[in-house]
Order: C-alpha cells, then sequence, then structure tokens
C-alpha cells in the first residue's frame, strides 16, 4: 500500500474499533487507538501473511502483548478478510468469537494468546527462537506497552533475546505515557527506555508512531538489518491517538463508549478520511 492508502487504512480501522467498542458499551480504548497506524502498516504489506490461510507456514507472526489491544488487532484482521467483519458486532460477549484480549485458541490471525501483561514478549521469544532453529526466516513481531515494561518478566525475555542473538525479532514499545493508574511517571518511572534496550544488547531506535510513512521506513530498514541483535522499535504516540475527542479525555485506559460518544468518534473520523480522498484525488 502507498502511504496515503495506509492512512486511509488505519481510519478504517480506528472506523471500525469504536464501531465494536459501541456494540459492547465501552472497552480498552486510548491503548487501542495509539497502535492503529503500526497495524495498518503491519497488514497493509509489512508483514507476511494470508488471510485465506490464517495458519500458513511461511507467515510472520505478530504476538500482540498488551492483550487489551486485541480490538483493534481483530478490526485489522477483519478488515483484510481473516473472519467475517459481522463477528466485531460480538466483541467480548460469552460465547461468540472475539474475546476482550487476545486469544489464538479462537481467532482467525491470532497468534499468541495474551492478557497478563508481561508475557507477551516471552512467547515472541519463543516464536523467534524456535523459527531460528529451523532456519526459517520469517519475522516476530511483538507490540507491548509503555506501562507494561514495569515487569520483570519483560526484562527477562529482553536479555533472552540478546542473548539467542534473535535478530529477526521486533518489538514495537507503545510509548503513549499512560497506563491504567496514570501518568507513567507518576506510577512507575521508565527512564530511557531506547538506552535500557541498548544496554541488554538490543538495536533500538525511535519512530513517531502515528506517522505511517516513518513507520513503514523503519519496519522496513529493521526488518533488513539482521546483524545479530534483536530490535526495539520506540513508538512516540498518543494513548486514543486519531480522534482528539478521545486524545482530551484524562483517563481514556478502558471507558464506556455511549453512542453520543460513538458518533462523536465516527463524525471525526469520517471528517478525516474526507480530507485524504480529497488528498487522493488530488494526487497528493
Amino acid at each position: 500500500m502507498k502511504d496515503l492508502e495506509l492512512k486511509l487504512f488505519a481510519n478504517d480501522i480506528r472506523q471500525t474499533l469504536i464501531g465494536a467498542l459501541a456494540c459492547k458499551g465501552g472497552g480498552h480504548i486510548g491503548g487501542t487507538l495509539s497502535i492503529c497506524d503500526l497495524l495498518a502498516v503491519l497488514y497493509g504489506g509489512a508483514m507476511r501473511c494470508r488471510p485465506e490461510e490464517p495458519d500458513w507456514e511461511g507467515r510472520d507472526y505478530l504476538v500482540c502483548s498488551k492483550g487489551h489491544a486485541a480490538p483493534a488487532v481483530y478490526c485489522a484482521l477483519a478488515l483484510k478478510g481473516f473472519f467475517p467483519k459481522e463477528w466485531l458486532d460480538e466483541l467480548n460477549k460469552g460465547g461468540t468469537h472475539l474475546p476482550g484480549h487476545s486469544d489464538r485458541c479462537k481467532v482467525p490471525g491470532i497468534d499468541a494468546t495474551t492478557g497478563s501483561l508481561g508475557q507477551g514478549l516471552s512467547i515472541a521469544c519463543g516464536i523467534a527462537h524456535g523459527l531460528k532453529i529451523q532456519n526459517k526466516g520469517q519475522n516476530v513481531f511483538c507490540i507491548t506497552g509503555d506501562g507494561e515494561n514495569d515487569e520483570g518478566q519483560i526484562w527477562e525475555a529482553a536479555a533472552y533475546a540478546a542473548n539467542y542473538r534473535l535478530d529477526h525479532l521486533v518489538m514495537f514499545l507503545d510509548w503513549n505515557k499512560k497506563q491504567i493508574d496514570g501518568w507513567n511517571d507518576e506510577v512507575m518511572q521508565l527512564g530511557d527506555l531506547a538506552e535500557k534496550y541498548k544496554s541488554f544488547g538490543w538495536n533500538t531506535c525511535k519512530v513517531n508512531g502515528q506517522d505511517v510513512a516513518g513507520l513503514r521506513r523503519e519496519i522496513r530498514r529493521v526488518t533488513e538489518n539482521h546483524n545479530g541483535k534483536p530490535t526495539m522499535v520506540l513508538l512516540d504516540t498518543v494513548k486514543g491517538a486519531g480522534i482528539s475527542c478521545v486524545e482530551m479525555i484524562e483517563n481514556n485506559h478502558c471507558i464506556g463508549v455511549p453512542q453520543k460518544l460513538a458518533k462523536q468518534c465516527l463524525d471525526e473520523l469520517a471528517q478525516t478520511r474526507a480530507g485524504l480522498l480529497e488528498e487522493w484525488e488530488a494526487g497528493v
């Protein structure tokens, strides 16, 4: 996809996400919106996958360690054709297809069940190490939250990945500055995360997490640079990104999404889409 197509795809993910959360009545909105641009780039061509064959052996793998952001991943998968879009109306309803957190056994296209924060990077390390032993060259992508990096298991996994030279492992750290209990610096100061991962033996870089062009360039660069080290991409993001009325909510980690708020969000996204289409027609 071209950059403008990726922007439209990210907007579609957000629009679909708001619809799904409104059907449920609410949910984890802030940290799902902040990764929509990344998901658009990954599923827009950066990640090898086959919607018609979710378990294709040659695919790249995605582990969404911040499992509460699964609804955004579900929306990307549905839009790509991994499963019917109608499933999204059942989000987090008992006995249906899409639980609130990632579930490998229920959702086509989900590679790891996550939700207990801190565990996803370990799972990604296991997948990457297994592929390396088999001399397979697939990439393993992992999305972690910044608050999740408070967890000790994350740093054990970071040491493991460096020790075993898992250079097909790329971790995206969603640095949206907030977690469930407030601002990161108020809960647990994380310091310079890029320098921390570098000290563990990782390649590190920082990119605007809402810039699809920058994301695409950086993902291409890091997946072509196999120097014996795993890579951490620090995504500079905003919690609730892409919808200003959500960004302005002080604690938007997990909130109710009544019809009034949903309409406000969808109206803003419709305006964003109209602007992008104008750019398309103008050949920008």
